[in-house]
């Protein structure tokens, strides 16, 4: 069995001017001898491409992308293969970068959010892309050949700004949070991209075909800012303005014949951060990490020795990191690849690089 025993501090990057909103690692990197990457942006209107250098094992800055983007770049997320890094910005576009031989190229620019963009991400195979913004709609777009993007859906429902969207790691599902206290479920119905709300997790949360849950008042009680999912696509984790975290589950086995699996809460986490808690992320090996106003980090595993009468799974504390930046944590990201570490960023203007010392016992 493997005990953590800390979390142990890298390196401190500097270089952005102001705070730092998001971080991506590349999910190209960190195998088969290609050093790893990730991309972070900023208030600062810049996004940093950052990559450890394999005889020092430093981690040094190899591009800043500028000149493009005219106000705060909010979010950035690299395509599968890697090759393509997409910036969300509140000057209301959505910018494509190309890395060609370490030198990175601005090939598409999407423009139709109202005003700011918060968050953008690919789906698993690369083909599709979708952004959520203050105008409080989630756009889809689909990725065409000659870097060619055609916005084939925009979806409607959020009553607020729109603060996150991720695609499941294995269904054609897009999950959105927002600053209505609400998530949303999202699933192609397989016509003419015609996307619609399948699934509400909220105070009272429902299925488009059936009566309200039982399961009211499980949802947040404020704004959700982030979600992840684990590994296999079975839970995921949602954070918010509450000051909880709270754990989702799906059980395909119970599929319907209309192909989608209803999403039903199970645990939440609460009294571990005293500020609003701005991002979440599981990590392959089911650690969970949070951030948050408070500037601290904690870590969450499932409690393998409950006694049975709970019922569903429950999480536990792994491991408290107090004062781990200056100001607020705004972003948390685990590492792809054979060494897994931990990226954070926040309003501080600095992203640091941790990693989990454990001993065996």
């Amino acid at each position: 069995m493997e005990l953590v025993k800390e979390l142990r501090e890298i390196q401190t990057l500097q270089g952005h001017t102001d705070r730092v909103w998001s971080l991506a690692w590349n999910p190209a990197t960190g195998v088969a001898g290609i050093p790893l990457s990730f991309a972070s942006c900023s208030g600062d209107k810049t996004v940093r491409i950052w990559e450890q250098n394999p005889s020092t094992s430093s981690w040094d800055c190899k591009a800043v992308l500028d000149e493009t983007h005219t106000r705060t770049v909010r979010s950035c997320a690299w395509s599968p293969s890697g090759k393509l890094l997409a910036t969300a910005s509140f000057d209301a576009t959505t910018a494509i970068w190309e890395n060609v031989g370490g030198d990175y190229e601005c090939v598409a620019s999407l423009e139709g959010h109202e005003n700011e963009v918060k968050s953008v991400c690919w789906n698993p195979s690369g083909s599709m892309l979708t952004t959520c913004g203050r105008d409080k709609s989630v756009w889809v777009w689909e990725v065409l050949p000659g870097n060619e993007f055609d916005c084939v859906s925009v979806l409607q429902g959020h009553t607020q700004d729109v603060k996150m969207v991720q695609w499941h790691p294995t269904r054609n599902l897009i999950f959105s949070c927002s600053y209505d206290n609400t998530v949303k479920i999202w699933a192609d119905d397989g016509d003419d991209d015609d996307w619609a709300c399948v699934q509400t997790l909220g105070r009272s949360h429902l299925v488009r075909w059936q009566v309200p849950s039982p399961m009211s008042g499980s949802g947040h009680s404020s704004t959700v800012w982030a979600l992840s999912f684990n590994a296999s696509g079975d839970k995921v984790v949602t954070c918010s303005d509450d000051l909880t975290l709270k754990i989702w589950g799906s059980d395909d086995t119970k599929m319907p014949a209309d192909g989608f699996a209803p999403w039903r809460h199970l645990c939440t986490l609460s009294g571990y951060h005293d500020r609003t808690i701005f991002s979440v992320h599981w990590s392959r090996d089911s650690i969970i990490a949070s951030g948050a106003a408070d500037d601290a980090i904690r870590f969450f595993v499932e409690n393998d020795e409950q006694d049975g009468l709970v019922d569903g799974p429950s999480y536990k504390l792994l491991l408290r990191k107090e004062n781990a930046h200056d100001m607020d944590i705004n972003s948390v990201q685990w590492s792809p690849g054979e060494d897994q570490f931990l990226a954070s960023a926040a309003d501080d203007g600095t992203i640091k690089i941790w990693e989990l010392t454990s001993d065996s016992c």
